[in-house]
Formats: structure tokens, sequence, C-alpha cells
């Protein structure tokens, strides 16, 4: 009963000291109102990126490894100038894997680059080609919108087919039907038998919105002539059960036979894994939280102390009446309490009127950009929370100040 009449009389205190003193106050809140949207909106935005992030490294795959001619990333020095020199992963070589590696359960060679796609007077630059094999739909994750996947045989055959982007399709035929049409690549013809649904940016770049599929069969020859402008890949997707580590090992060794590496000779290939970008991520995004904590800090540091200004001009104004509750019987804690109630209160209200903008600049962004960003329950009780305990710290010295004055002096001061 106590703390529920201290928070109503601290309430009633703290919403007339905003309006006696309307200018004051609200200055004295900036600071706290721009700190806490300072930390929040850091947040909101490193939180968004990351889920962005991490679940566009979450499509490529956990279980799955990439073999491939570059590194992700490496220990020391990044020696581009050799791994330049390291072939790149044949179509032949996805065989010999098939055949030799009893730990996976798929195995997919894709080869990409870009070019120019074109529909009658219609055309698109830049464009990513991948090249893929059948197994692709079983290791990469996508919808599609309308149509559907290569059969096995088509795959086999090499038929000129093509599955395209959402963002393609609207380009080359607007919102017509774009299954049953034709598409244009390096000077042959490409039927389309499915459009994948719109997935929007991915940060990574394997957003199928802006990427055109076809089975790597039907562009052996164009392989062979542009082997210097492609990028390819075999990506081996592990069985259940089986952990990275042991299906790295497996393939290790069967590339290395495969090619023909003498026993100290170093590897020639790339072994990726989306653990080598989440341990990135964890590292880049603890970096970003903490430049949130330092740019926000300078804020509510300064927000803390017009809090304390407001609360010391309070005491002031106040200390007759403070004088006069301690002479009926009122305790130095109940003093002490009520003023830091009024500190908590005053500092949660300038943390709301934060949190609040930070809500509405994160919907003004998601219409925007192509990126959601929404602000999450944790960090709405994070902000509150600071905001509570700026105003226990800014306001304890003049609380405890307050609940040591002398009655009688106190009576007297005005």
């Amino acid at each position: 009963m106590l703390l529920i009449r201290l928070l109503k009389e601290s309430s009633i205190l703290a919403i007339q000291a905003l309006i006696t003193n309307k200018l004051r106050t609200i200055l004295s809140l900036l600071g706290i109102t721009i700190g806490i949207f300072a930390i929040i909106t850091v947040f909101t935005a490193v939180d968004s990126l990351e889920m962005n992030v991490r679940s566009s490294v979450e499509s490529l795959g956990e279980d799955v490894v990439f073999i491939q001619k570059w590194p992700w990333l490496t220990e020391g020095e990044y020696k581009w100038w050799e791994f330049y020199k390291r072939p790149q992963p044949q179509l032949k070589e996805l065989a010999e894997i098939k055949k030799r590696c009893n730990l996976a359960e798929a195995c997919v060679f894709s080869v990409s680059g870009n070019t120019t796609v074109k529909y009658r007077s219609n055309s698109i630059e830049n464009v990513n080609i991948t090249s893929v094999s059948h197994e692709y739909d079983q290791i990469v994750s996508f919808q599609l919108e309308t149509g559907r996947y290569f059969s096995e045989n088509e795959s086999i055959s090499g038929k000129n087919l093509a599955i395209i982007g959402k963002n393609i399709a609207l380009g080359l035929y607007g919102h017509n039907r774009a299954v049953g049409k034709s598409i244009k690549i390096k000077g042959a013809n490409y039927k389309i038998i499915g459009v994948f649904k719109k997935e929007g940016e991915s940060i990574i770049g394997e957003s199928h919105d802006n990427q055109v599929i076809l089975t790597v069969n039907s562009v052996r020859k164009l392989i062979a002539i542009y082997k210097r402008h492609i990028e390819a890949r075999i990506m081996v997707k592990a069985k259940k059960g089986v952990a990275n580590t042991e299906l790295k090992d497996n393939l290790t060794g069967i590339l290395r036979s495969i090619r023909k590496l003498k026993p100290m000779a170093e590897d020639n290939f790339a072994l990726n894994e989306t653990s080598i970008l989440s341990n990135g991520l964890d590292q880049m995004f603890g970096i970003i939280n903490l430049a949130g904590w330092i740019i926000g800090g300078f804020s509510i540091l300064v927000g803390g102390f017009g809090i304390a200004n407001i609360m010391f001009v309070s005491v002031k104004e106040r200390t007759s009446i403070i004088g006069i509750q301690k002479a009926i019987g009122a305790k130095s804690y109940f003093i002490l309490l009520q003023f830091l109630f009024e500190s908590i209160i005053l500092s949660l209200i300038g943390g709301i009127t934060g949190l609040f903008f930070v809500y509405v600049c994160s919907h003004i962004a998601s219409s925007f950009i192509e990126m959601e960003f929404s602000l999450t329950n944790s960090n709405i009780i994070l902000g509150i929370l600071v905001s509570a305990l700026i105003g226990i710290i800014s306001g304890f010295v003049p609380a405890y100040s307050a609940s040591k004055l002398d009655p009688v002096a106190a009576i007297r001061a005005n």
C-alpha cells in the first residue's frame, strides 16, 4: 500500500512538474529521449539486418559444404594470388564425388555468370545466370510462384529450359504470364517453365528475384567458352547425423585423389560452410552493438544530468513541504522514495517518447527499403529498463539530500 501511495503521489508530482515547467522539463528530458532513440534505433536496425542476413545464410543450408576455388575466410593473410591459380570445380568431379562419397545426401554442380537476357524488344542487363545439375532443389530452399522445377530427364538431356526470378519476369513480361514464353540468353532461346516466388533483397546476394536458373547440360558449350568469366562450385549436403567436419574430411581425401595431389602438396580447393559466415557475423554485430551503446551513451549521460537538474530544482522548490512532511512524522525513506520515484517516472516519460519515435521510424524505413524493420519486445524492455536505471542513478543524490533535510530548517527555508 505504501508503494502504491508513493507511486501515485510521485506520478502526480511528476506530471505537475511537466505542466508547470514545460520548457525546462522538455529540454531536460530531450537527452533521455535522444539517447534511448539512438540506442534502440541502432539495435532495431542491427536486429533487423541480422535477421535478414542469418535467414539468407540459413537458406544456403547449415549442413552443406561448398567446394570452390576461393575460400570465404582464411586465418591470417588472404593470399588471393595463390587462390587465383587454383582450378575451378568441374562437372566431371561431381560424378566422382557422387560415386565415392557415401556421406552425402545430395550433390550439385552450379556455375554462374552475368549477362543480358532478352524477350522481343525488352532486355535486362547484368542478370545472374546460374546453371545447375538436377539435385539443386534438394539443397537450396526456394518456392515457385508458378510453373515447376526441371524433371530428371530434362536435366540429363540438357533441354533449353529456364526458371526465372520474379523481377526478371516483371521486367521482360510485365504482369503477363511468363511460363510458356521464351527468353534469349547468349543467342539461344530457353523456354520458361517456372517463376520463383518473390523473396526480397538478400544481403549476401543469394536471392532468386534477379536470377535465371538453367540446366547445366544445356550450357556445356558456353561453360567451355566463358570459363574465365564464370564462378563454379559443387554443393554437397550431408546425410542426417553426419557432421560437417566428417563430411569435409571425406571430401578432402576424395578431391585430393581426383586432382592427383602429392602427399605434401597443399589443397588447391576450398571447402566453405555457412558456419564460417555465422562466426564472422557474430563478431561484426557485436562491434555494431557496442557502437550503439557508445553513440547513445553520451546522449543518455546528458539526459541523466538533465533529470538530476530537474530533481534538484524540485527539491529546492518543495523544501518547506518536505519539512512539514517530516514534522508530522514522515520517515526519511518515504521522502527518498517519493523523489526517487518521481525521477524514475520523468526518465520513463523520456524513454517511452524515444521508443515511440523508433517505432514510427521503423515503419517508415520498412516502406522505403525492401527489408522489414521491427521494434522487438526485447528492445522495448531494454529501452524501459535503461530509462528506469538512468532515473534511479540521476535521482538518487537529490532524493537522498531531500531525505536528510532538517524539518525545522526546511520549514523556515521559504
